[in-house]
């Protein structure tokens, strides 16, 4: 465990502004807070916080974060309050601590909802100041060197689990590779043992069975730099971790013998310059292996990670990835956005765009419906590998691989995404759900009569489109629930001889679990509860005197056109749709069945399918049709057919429908035989007289034996 003096000069080795005296006091003030608490290892509770405070001094992180870093756990595991921390080290402090504590409240919860509410609250913490995220990084990291002396496996296996999906995508994200690294093999350890060792096994045979081989390639490559005229570049190699190993066997598919490149080299230069010079060098050296070169100094990931990657046939034929970088571009590599920091004002000097992801998740965060959803769409956000694409005007737009022009559209602006209806890529017109490639220069075509469609939903890939689309169709389906919900209830009222007064449904939202008349129209709308229980829940039935049954309060009875409920104009398939039983047409009789969960259900009033409701008659809804058929929208009606078995015969049928107006959308032969065939044909029409119209045409042609409408 490190000691006080040796913690504040380390700070001090750093920031000599650092302030030494709130560093000794915070120590002195852990130290005391924990007493005699004790960790799963048996050491000391206060080493955690020690330790904590080294790994963030090892980042070379503000005398705040390192201070934040010591208190972490006071608040929630001792008698100290948030007040005793603002008295003795200031609002700061205390604000920083109390982002901390928050998250650590709710991590013991294994369930799924608690594990989403947490990372929510972590975003939140985390936009107000990046240092939240930088301690409770370090402060994962060391449960995680420690978690092999906690007993339940279930317990150690949920922590690891939730340090490989949350916390090391965070720390790839704000650019601490070293960290990610480390996080994720810890993770690997506990969750696939037999995998990393067997890996390890491995790679310690290749060792010994290579001996020398990296130093021999490292020095060969510092020659060949050398003589190219860069004396002074830097040649280090590295194996790769067994995770990130078994990540690439995973995702190529390949097993470990076809894995050529795991061993990295690493080229360090003093300038940008030299970086595409040391390049050169390399691919007039060596055969260049095709496709693994990658420059993000010109085009940088969003994490501000700048490197140039290439993949030759090196030395002694050894197939090896390289990458090229400066020192400065080194040091963000491997801190991320504490190599950025500026100890004097608090706050990291790193572009606007480092902070777009940032702001993307706060956006997901605002149109999901729940902590589920919001993680969901955040893990699409950060696990994919990027695909970079450029606006008209050449502004760089980092996506996830797979992602399209919707996509694009909603990383851009919000609004460009819900309006967009066309897009060009590099010029040429091309449909919404093409995947983008690296390069792409994507035009949007919008409309301000657009809106988002929920079919976008199968083939975007960014969390932000999905959780823009869903919310858009929520909030249809919920309107559209709304009127229905409305009309339902107040066909309920006449039918009992009562006005509906919104006044009086607020008495019984309670009752109905609602918080708002809308939500009740909403409940009744999607079918979760009829309109026949809120007018009772008003107006309780009444007993007969002589027979003890109930009375219903009705006092008259509406026409069926009055009581109608307007059936036009809803969304197809949200809050209501038709029976594909009876396929019910403009100028049918029709009835409604309130169906849990869908809505409303139009059924023909001789439809079959009607009998298995005969004992729930307080589902069925007086419905009509608004016209007789606009000649707008077209409703699918179902005829069966008998034809004869000859040449011409299907041309003559399909022929009719033609020119009779009908656009046959579905043709189905259920039987077949020497002289005849037996057809179900769907047709889409204006109304049931269109439909007539057509059956009486096929009737009057010489090669149809039957015609008639289909039912079941």
């Amino acid at each position: 465990m490190m000691r006080q003096f040796e913690l504040v000069e380390r700070v001090k080795s750093y920031d000599p502004s650092a302030n030494e005296d709130a560093l000794n006091r915070a120590y002195v003030f852990s130290m005391k807070a924990h007493g005699s608490q004790k960790r799963a290892s048996g050491d000391p509770y206060f080493s955690h916080p020690v330790e904590v405070a080294g790994l963030l001094s090892q980042m070379k992180l503000d005398s705040a974060s390192i201070i934040t870093g010591l208190l972490h756990d006071t608040v929630e595991d001792t008698v100290a309050t948030l007040d005793d921390i603002e008295r003795s080290f200031g609002p700061d402090i205390a604000k920083l601590v109390d982002g901390v504590t928050k998250l650590s409240r709710i991590e013991l919860q294994s369930d799924q909802t608690k594990q989403a509410e947490n990372f929510r609250k972590l975003v939140l913490a985390m936009s107000e100041d990046i240092r939240v995220l930088l301690v409770k990084l370090a402060d994962r990291l060391h449960n995680m060197q420690t978690l092999h002396y906690i007993k339940s496996e279930e317990k150690r296996r949920r922590v690891a689990r939730e340090t490989m999906d949350i916390y090391a995508p965070l720390a790839e994200r704000i650019g601490m590779h070293r960290m990610k690294d480390e996080l994720e093999d810890l993770a690997f350890a506990e969750l696939y043992p037999d995998a990393r060792q067997s890996l390890k096994t491995r790679l310690a045979f290749l060792r010994e069975k290579g001996g020398d081989l990296v130093a021999r390639i490292i020095a060969t490559l510092g020659e060949t730099l050398t003589a190219g005229g860069l004396p002074n570049a830097t040649v280090s190699g590295r194996e790769k971790s067994p995770y990130a190993i078994w990540r690439k066997m995973q995702r190529k598919n390949v097993g470990f013998e076809q894995l050529s490149d795991i061993m990295a080299i690493r080229i360090t230069v003093e300038t940008v310059e030299e970086c595409y010079h040391a390049l050169g060098i390399l691919h007039s050296a060596y055969p260049v292996v095709p496709g693994r070169f990658k420059d993000y100094i010109s085009t940088p990931k969003p994490n501000n990670y700048r490197s140039l990657h290439t993949g030759v046939i090196g030395p002694e034929r050894q197939r090896i990835e390289v990458q090229i970088r400066t020192k400065e571009m080194h040091e963000v590599a491997e801190l991320g956005v504490a190599a950025h920091w500026t100890y004097k004002q608090g706050r990291p000097k790193t572009e606007g765009k480092q902070y777009r992801w940032l702001r993307e998740l706060l956006d997901i965060l605002e149109h999901a419906s729940g902590p589920e959803e919001f993680l969901e769409h955040t893990k699409l956000e950060m696990f994919q590998d990027q695909v970079f694409c450029f606006t008209p005007k050449g502004d760089l737009i980092a996506l996830p691989r797979g992602a399209t022009p919707v996509d694009f559209a909603y990383a851009v602006h919000s609004q460009i995404g819900d309006t967009c209806v066309g897009a060009k890529i590099n010029g040429r017109l091309a449909p919404l759900r093409t995947q983008l490639s690296n390069g792409d220069q994507v035009d949007i075509v919008t409309s301000k009569a657009q809106t988002p469609s929920p079919t976008w939903e199968r083939f975007v890939v960014t969390g932000k489109a999905r959780a823009r689309i869903r919310r858009f169709v929520r909030t249809q389906q919920r309107e559209q629930y709304h009127d229905l919900g409305k009309a339902i209830l107040q066909k309920a009222f006449r039918h009992d001889g009562q006005d509906l007064v919104e006044k009086q449904l607020e008495g019984v939202l309670q009752s109905f679990g609602c918080s708002s008349v809308d939500d009740l129209f909403v409940m009744v709308g999607e079918g979760l509860t009829t309109g026949r229980e809120v007018v009772h829940a008003i107006f309780p039935p009444k007993a007969d005197a002589k027979s003890g049954k109930v009375v219903p309060l009705r006092t008259r009875k509406g026409k069926a056109s009055e009581n109608a409920v307007p059936i036009r104009g809803l969304i197809p398939g949200m809050a209501l749709h038709f029976a594909g039983c009876c396929h019910p047409l403009p100028g049918d009789r029709i009835v409604g069945i309130v169906t849990t969960g869908k809505g409303v259900t139009i059924h023909t009033i001789d439809c079959e399918t009607l009998e298995s409701f005969a004992d729930t008659p307080e589902r069925w809804l007086d419905v009509s049709w608004k016209d007789e058929g606009d000649g707008e929208h077209a409703n699918v009606g179902r005829i069966h057919v008998t034809l004869g078995n000859e040449p011409g015969s299907l041309g003559s049928l399909t022929t009719v429908i033609g020119k009779n107006g009908g656009n046959i959308s579905n043709l189905k032969i259920t039987n077949r035989s020497l002289d005849f065939f037996e057809i179900l044909v769907d047709i889409e029409v204006e109304s049931v007289r269109h439909l007539t119209t057509i059956i009486a045409a096929l009737r009057a042609t010489p090669v149809i034996n039957s015609v008639d409408r289909a039912r079941g």
